[in-house]
């Protein structure tokens, strides 16, 4: 059987009233694709992917088979299957809707290889098609939403490749060796976000300067500071904004300054540090 792309397995059976499917890339992981997609009687024929399949049911069951077995799944469940398994999948009861990725081989080898310490890791099998892991589905949720939204890709890029690690030491046969010390790397990191704050900066960027894998640094960075790379950058965006607000400007013009979306942005991590809003923490200082 010839392997195909999610997209084409659309063009198998046309879509009907009431579905929708919206297929969309990770920009930070070299076109990785994703699927957001509700499906009432769409049913995939058998076909493979060279890919890995990862993903979750957000509401309803789908119905699949795989490896000579039929699996229902349902929300809280991470669905996995792995290169060139042949499966389907359909509705079950009054249909689902669904979120999946579908990361190359390369991209699990990599977090697989920063996970065991080993250059060479193989290609991690993952032995149950279905598992139940409320947290892990949670992550890839938010971690899904944020590809979706565009408007925070290190957030979105930090919440998938801790989600692939999680699935790899949960889910695959893999042995995880503990992060070691990584005190010189993590502050060259520090000094990045400390003087580029504003920028649109990338866990790549971040590997580049430090030497050390995505996933390493994420792990070696919590490990040293007890925060992401994300949560210290919006740390610091937060104190820059600060200093800004005591000064008097104008909370929209503050978020722009700093590096969030837009002010709602702003104003969520801030409230969340400081425990007032931007524009009660500037009116409280000019008096």
């Amino acid at each position: 059987m010839e392997a195909v792309t999610q997209g084409e397995t659309f063009g198998l059976e046309p879509l009907v009233a009431g579905e929708r499917a919206k297929l969309f890339p990770a920009e930070r992981f070299n076109g990785l694709d994703c699927l957001a997609a509700t499906f009432r009687r769409h049913a995939y024929a058998p076909h493979q992917h060279e890919s890995y399949v990862i993903g979750i049911i957000e509401a309803g069951c789908e119905t699949f088979r795989i490896r000579g077995e039929r699996h229902y799944a349902r929300p809280s469940q991470i669905a996995f299957v792995n290169p060139l398994e042949t499966h389907d999948g359909e509705p079950y009861g009054r249909g689902y809707s669904y979120r999946m990725t579908y990361p190359e081989v390369g991209l699990i080898r990599e977090v697989a290889a920063s996970l065991s310490g080993r250059d060479s890791v193989g290609t991690p099998f993952f032995p149950q098609p279905l598992v139940e892991d409320p947290d892990g589905a949670a992550l890839f949720a938010s971690a899904h939403h944020a590809i979706e939204d565009g408007e925070d890709l290190l957030a979105s890029e930090e919440m998938l490749l801790r989600f692939y690690a999680l699935c790899l030491a949960r889910h695959a046969d893999l042995s995880v060796r503990p992060v070691g010390a990584e005190a010189g790397p993590v502050a060259r990191a520090r000094e990045l976000f400390e003087a580029r704050y504003e920028e649109d900066l990338s866990l790549a960027d971040l590997a580049r300067l430090t030497g050390l894998p995505r996933h390493h640094l994420i792990r070696a960075f919590r490990q040293e500071t007890g925060l992401t790379p994300h949560a210290y950058l919006v740390d610091v965006r937060v104190r820059r904004a600060r200093e800004r607000l005591r000064r008097g400007e104008m909370p929209g013009d503050v978020a722009a300054a700093t590096g969030f979306c837009d002010q709602p942005h702003l104003t969520r991590a801030f409230k969340a540090r400081f425990g007032v809003t931007p524009g009660a923490f500037r009116a409280a200082h000019l008096g």
